[in-house]
């Protein structure tokens, strides 16, 4: 079996089927989770109604976090998908198309495993693109004071959550929990169930709150003294011929799966409702206390982060101190260029599925002669021709003797300048394989940095042909 390589995205090998009720609802409820193209993301669409709406699995369309997390668009909603999607990252899954008959995910046993089951019978298929993880370089931090939350972003390697919980309760007592590493999620959190208090329950019982509640799909804290009376009632609830409770304090002694299964689901929901981000990221998240509003809350406080400093994401360090890997010399033995058609100086990074090179512009440069005289730009074209110089050593690194191979470029698309390229500046050019190379063909994507600032970006396509060949 091909070991899960986590720089790719994934998806589904195969449709899988999960059918259950919604805890809220009562609902029977079929669900279908199919593969989905690289890029697409996660997306409920609710086959049930006429126009069969989709609503994407993004925190910008939860609309109530009462009682779960509900996603809602137009008047439609789905609810409780905190646990699915919990699964859905647990188990690296990047691209998924869920359809349901009905508006909430069902419930199944209150935890994610029967989702983690389903899925890895399915199986989950690497694909053909890269995956873009955001870091996080600063402190995030999300308070409520009233409910005494806390929750916390730190830079890290990687993504691992901690959370601590305090009820107050004599049952649970204070609980802490951790992930150091996603790898952990399918034993160590999928299997722990949703829990509730005693009061908490009986309030949402009278009020026909949950509709498919029952003690199979979560775990009920006896937080008072239960009268026979009142477990006579809960037996009729639950359809039970009998109901009781033991000193450890759960109803009808379920026994736990974790001594501290309450924290590490609590870092179960903090990961399906952090997924909602709709972002890859890598970072410690601390959340003591958290609770589905708070989640979201903070959910959208990272997403507004990264959509204000995703530029900055994977920008190239140029350090001037550390040699090259390939000095000018060595270019000019892989590209057939020469002065002053020659715009790569040297390269500074270089794998098998990226390259960065710098190209240092000086007012000397022969263009300058009369492009723009007396306000010098460096033309835009120039700029794409210096990306396609540093992508042809990206794709020429794959073969054993590149001097004996050209790239000529089948393509440029959504090219965009952005800011204007200058005498003096350092032009950094990073060049990214959007998909493994294949029968000579190489889809890159582009970008040209200045400092932090990105000046032009462009996905190229080129064909790798031997020189002894003829180009078709």
């Amino acid at each position: 079996m091909k070991p899960f390589n986590p720089q790719y995205q994934h998806t589904l090998k195969e449709p899988i089927q999960i059918s259950g009720v919604g805890l809220h609802t009562g609902l029977e409820v079929n669900m279908t989770i199919k593969p989905a193209t690289p890029g697409y993301g996660i997306k409920f669409q609710r086959i049930d109604l006429p126009d069969k709406p989709i609503i994407k699995a993004d925190v910008d369309y939860v609309v109530d976090t009462s009682r779960g997390t509900t996603l809602g668009l137009d008047g439609v909603r789905i609810s409780t998908v905190e646990h699915l999607m919990a699964a859905l990252v647990g188990m690296g899954v990047d691209n998924a198309h869920i359809e349901l008959d009905a508006p909430e995910v069902p419930i199944m046993d209150g935890s994610a495993l029967p989702f983690v089951e389903a899925i890895e019978k399915g199986g989950v298929q690497e694909q053909d693109a890269k995956k873009i993880y955001y870091s996080i370089d600063t402190n995030i931090q999300f308070t409520d004071e009233e409910k005494k939350v806390e929750l916390l972003a730190l830079p890290s390697l990687e993504y691992k959550v901690t959370t601590l919980i305090d009820f107050n309760s004599p049952v649970l007592g204070t609980q802490h929990a951790a992930m150091k590493h996603i790898s952990e999620f399918k034993d160590e959190i999928a299997p722990c169930r949703t829990f509730c208090f005693l009061h908490e329950l009986e309030f949402l019982l009278e009020n026909n709150l949950i509709k498919g509640g029952d003690l199979n799909n979560a775990i009920v804290v006896v937080d008072k003294v239960v009268s026979e009376e009142e477990l006579a009632k809960l037996a009729v609830a639950f359809k039970r011929e009998k109901i009781s409770v033991k000193s450890e304090g759960i109803l009808n002694n379920i026994q736990l799966r974790f001594p501290n299964e309450a924290a590490r689901h609590k870092l179960l929901d903090v990961v399906g409702d952090l997924a909602l981000i709709g972002y890859a990221i890598k970072a410690h998240i601390i959340a003591s206390r958290p609770g589905h509003s708070s989640n979201i809350a903070f959910a959208k406080k990272i997403k507004e982060y990264i959509k204000k400093n995703r530029h900055a994401a994977g920008v190239p360090v140029y350090d001037p101190n550390q040699p090259a890997v390939l000095d000018i010399r060595r270019i000019e033995k892989t590209l057939p260029h020469r002065y002053p058609f020659l715009l790569v100086d040297k390269i500074i990074e270089l794998s098998d599925t990226h390259v960065v090179g710098v190209k240092n512009v000086t007012f000397n440069e022969y263009f300058f002669q009369g492009h723009f005289p007396g306000n010098p730009v460096m033309p835009g074209v120039l700029q794409i021709e210096a990306l396609a110089q540093a992508g042809g050593i990206l794709a020429l690194n794959t073969y054993q003797d590149p001097e004996n191979y050209d790239t000529y470029f089948l393509k440029i698309d959504n090219c965009k300048f952005k800011h204007k390229v200058l005498p003096g500046d350092t032009m950094i050019l990073k060049l990214e394989l959007l998909r493994p190379i294949r029968r000579g063909i190489c889809e890159m994507r582009g970008t040209v940095f200045v400092g932090n600032k990105i000046a032009t970006e462009a996905d190229l396509m080129a064909q790798i042909v031997r020189k002894d060949s003829a180009r078709s």
